[in-house]
């Protein structure tokens, strides 16, 4: 098999990934517009390499025409979470997609049971439809579901398992058990928080979402030629900003709202 051949072949999956990445990019955005925690922190694809596709054919002795059907990893997501709870919120968001374009077909939960490594993660194995000049192929897609610490963790381990090419000494694996167990203590003091994080947040959403709607309203106020109250709003705003008096913010942002739908439906 040539190169000309794998870069055909891969088209469809980095199609695949790069959709995938903006779906849930775009679910977060959604979250933030609103003012509401998102559940998912950041999210990144990967298609495996060539080289990594021969050896797990190597290894696994997978027949080259029925690749797509028993190496159901060449395509992956992984999503990023603050929290572990969240993890199954991200999981309920992809199980009411699964009639639609994110086909569930495999569960693997390290999240409840961990491996003996001490690794943690939430593994699905989805059917996605990719159209293409080709017509319509429906791929397998690994989606990976972590907390930040869990990601963390499995970096080094896999840093690791590079460096001894999956030997990795008794001392050394013991000490990573140990990493692993303060990683998943990390994760559950951070959730005996999360209530109050999430409202800090929240908070500061709400802070950022009313600053750029009242600067861009004051702007179109003088698009509007309406600079007497333009430069009113400003002296109103640089006051409470720099009181840091978010519940006026809010207040002016709605006023600001109010006064530019006024003055454009008189016009």
């Amino acid at each position: 098999m040539g190169t000309k051949y794998w870069q055909e072949f891969l088209i469809p999956y980095h199609q695949a990934v790069d959709e995938i990445v903006l779906k849930f990019n775009s679910l977060k955005e959604q979250y933030e517009k609103i003012g509401e925690y998102s559940p998912i922190e950041s999210v990144y694809g990967r298609v495996k390499s060539v080289s990594s596709i021969l050896e797990k054919i190597h290894n696994y002795g997978v027949d080259i025409e029925s690749l797509e059907d028993n190496i159901q990893d060449i395509a992956g997501v992984r999503i990023m979470c603050q929290f572990e709870e969240d993890i199954y919120e991200v999981v309920e968001l992809i199980k009411k997609r699964s009639a639609c374009d994110m086909e569930i077909v495999k569960v693997k939960d390290y999240i409840s049971e961990a491996k003996p490594s001490g690794y943690k993660s939430y593994h699905l194995i989805i059917r996605y439809p990719v159209f293409s000049v080709a017509g319509i192929q429906h791929l397998f897609v690994e989606i990976q579901i972590r907390t930040l610490a869990m990601n963390f963790w499995s970096i080094i381990e896999h840093s690791l398992n590079y460096k001894y090419k999956e030997n990795i000494p008794d001392e050394v694996r013991l000490r990573l058990v140990n990493a692993a167990n303060a990683v998943n203590d990390v994760d559950h003091e951070m959730s005996s928080i999360r209530e109050e994080i999430q409202n800090a947040q929240r908070l500061f959403g709400l802070k950022s979402s009313s600053v750029t709607s009242i600067l861009d309203n004051i702007g179109h106020l003088y698009k509007l030629n309406q600079g007497e109250k333009a430069s009113r709003y400003e002296k109103i705003f640089d006051d409470l900003f720099e009181q840091e008096d978010i519940i006026q913010l809010i207040l002016l942002r709605k006023e600001l709202e109010t006064e530019v739908n006024t003055i454009e439906s008189e016009a």
